[in-house]
């Protein structure tokens, strides 16, 4: 039994150097990206050693460190692509930041749901501002709350300042009460019929129903 399992995992590393080896160098950092990406997220950023790195994404630590300098910038460059996949809805401003909300149900349904990973690097690595993970995070926040800013200046709310502040406090909230039960598609929809609330109040939308 132990040895058909070792025997499986020494199969899987051959399998993914092989297809690693000879590959370009931008797919070889996409290797090292999405096996840091499965580890960080799964385990943590400190909880994840290079060494194990490297051996998930089927390359040697020097090939690692080819592509990226330290485990810090290999941190930062996670959560970099982690941001980049987060795109626009189609849809009207209103229909937009609605749609947030929807991607969180989907999201926390999901059993691979380990919370926000901005918010987690910088509860792990927030000692230190200066990590390229802590600034990257704070770079992500900054721009999602321009985001949201943006779409409810163009709908015309009367302090897209504060109210922008609030959706992204619904959203953190959301996603952190969510983690703590496990993942619960519910809290989702409970923080749109929150957003709607606000929404409301601010004259950009009527006033929600009780199931919306």
């Amino acid at each position: 039994m132990a040895e058909s399992v070792i025997d499986s995992v020494t199969g899987r590393a051959a399998a993914i150097a092989a297809s690693v080896a000879g590959a370009p160098d931008r797919n070889v950092r996409e290797c090292i990206l999405d096996a840091a990406d499965r580890l960080f997220y799964l385990h943590g950023i400190n909880a994840t050693g290079v060494d194990t790195i490297a051996v998930e994404a089927g390359v040697s630590k020097r090939t690692l460190y080819k592509h990226f300098t330290s485990k810090e910038g290999l941190a930062a460059a996670y959560l970099a692509r982690r941001a980049m996949h987060s795109v626009d809805s189609p849809g009207d401003p209103l229909e937009q930041i609605l749609a947030v909300f929807d991607g969180l149900e989907r999201r926390f349904a999901s059993k691979r749901f380990r919370g926000c990973p901005f918010v987690n690097a910088v509860c792990e690595l927030g000692a230190d501002p200066a990590h390229a993970a802590v600034v990257e995070a704070a770079r992500f926040k900054a721009r999602r709350r321009d985001w949201f800013h943006a779409r409810l200046q163009a709908l015309g709310a009367p302090d897209p300042d504060t109210l922008a502040d609030q959706m992204l406090i619904i959203v953190d909230g959301a996603t952190a009460v969510s983690a703590v039960r496990g993942g619960d598609p519910q809290v989702a929809r409970t923080a749109r019929r929150a957003a709607r609330v606000l929404l409301a109040h601010a004259g950009v939308i009527g006033p929600a129903s009780p199931g919306a």
